[in-house]
């Protein structure tokens, strides 16, 4: 078996090529300063207003230790998405340990913005 089962509350769950323009995203935004790793510093943003988008690993291990994100993400009206791997996601961060949850940052006149809105337009027709 290729993947393991995905927890159902996973949702939404982006797809092979979602997550790949997604991940190579959060590896641009990472050289851009333009990202933030970890569960707590995602909340940090999203609690200060300055997060595009969230994403998080569906593999967490419990899902539940990021399941306020979601929540959250819903009161500020900020798309979130998840991806299968944490170990992807890690790698995307540009560090050497699995990331359950990451937050790509505002930025004044950022050379992203582009990308970063069609990829929150992406996410955004998975929550229909």
């Amino acid at each position: 078996m290729l993947f393991p089962e995905v927890n159902p509350k996973a949702y939404p769950l982006a797809d092979a090529t979602l997550s790949k323009t997604i991940l190579d995203l959060v590896q641009q935004a990472s050289n851009y300063k333009q990202l933030r790793k970890g569960a707590n510093e995602a909340t940090k943003t999203l609690n200060r207003g300055i997060s595009e988008f969230i994403v998080m690993a569906a593999d967490a291990e419990p899902l539940e230790i990021i399941l306020h994100l979601p929540l959250l993400c819903e009161d500020k009206n900020v798309p979130y998405v998840f991806v299968r791997s944490k170990q992807a996601l890690g790698r995307a961060c540009g560090v050497s340990r699995p990331v359950i949850a990451t937050s790509i940052t505002i930025k004044e006149g950022s050379q992203l913005k582009p990308q970063i809105q069609s990829t929150q337009m992406a996410i955004e027709r998975l929550l229909v």
